[in-house]
């Protein structure tokens, strides 16, 4: 696969995931922004507020990609990590955030100590791993005795109206858009695809239960557009 057709499919295949993330990195930030209508702000912020962090703890922040969710944890005075998959993202992340340690990593199997961290988070990510459930055991390994996960993913619109509309602008209007504001357009069409395939809320709170977590819950933001789920280690 060459540089310029890197493109990830629904086996999750990491090297072709990385592949992909190296080949957007220089402007994934500024796509986010365009694609969410500014939304991402207010998805980060709710994440943020999920998490809690406190001066001194020690956080996680997985699939950090350029470090900007890292940055606005680390505002807090936590001790933050900024651990990704792909190359190209940390090497974009280190120029914009210089004070942020990266660290690179596959959340599957995770390159740090049993009980090391009060909090472990990851947005939009998790949807990109080939194994779920590995990543979220891992998580749970890695996180401290009442420790507590934050996941921030896209998911699926509760009411059925505003479902379809969704839809409707996952398939039809965000490949447009991307193919404009992007060389990479091919790299969104995996997004739609990723989107789409993945679980309702409820279901992936069961899967997060199933991982060995605890006092599961969620909550959706922007009508289900995205969710947050939070739960604990016992």
């Amino acid at each position: 696969m060459t540089n310029s057709e890197a493109r990830a499919d629904l086996s999750k295949n990491p090297g072709d995931v990385a592949a992909m993330f190296d080949q957007v990195a220089p402007r994934y930030d500024v796509m986010n922004d365009v694609l969410s209508a500014g939304q991402v702000y207010i998805w980060r912020r709710a994440t943020v507020n999920a998490i809690a962090p406190e001066r001194g703890q020690d956080i996680l922040d997985l699939a950090a990609g350029t470090g900007t969710s890292s940055h606005a944890i680390a505002q807090s005075g936590a001790y933050v990590i900024a651990c990704d998959l792909s190359e190209g993202m940390i090497e974009v992340g280190r120029q914009r955030f210089p004070t942020l340690n990266f660290v690179q990593g596959d959340a599957t199997d995770l390159p740090f100590a049993d009980d090391q961290f009060d909090a472990v988070t990851i947005s939009f990510g998790i949807r990109n791993v080939q194994d779920t459930r590995r990543a979220l055991r891992e998580m749970l390994r890695v996180t401290k005795p009442g420790g507590r996960l934050v996941v921030c993913e896209f998911s699926t619109p509760e009411n059925p109206a505003f479902r379809s509309l969704y839809r409707f602008y996952l398939g039809q209007v965000l490949p447009r858009i991307a193919k404009i504001a992007s060389s990479d357009g091919s790299a969104y069409e995996y997004l739609m695809e990723s989107i789409i395939d993945w679980p309702h809320q409820l279901d992936f709170g069961h899967t997060i239960e199933e991982a060995g977590w605890k006092n599961v819950e969620y909550r959706s933001l922007s009508g289900g557009i995205v969710a947050l789920h939070r739960a604990f280690k016992q």
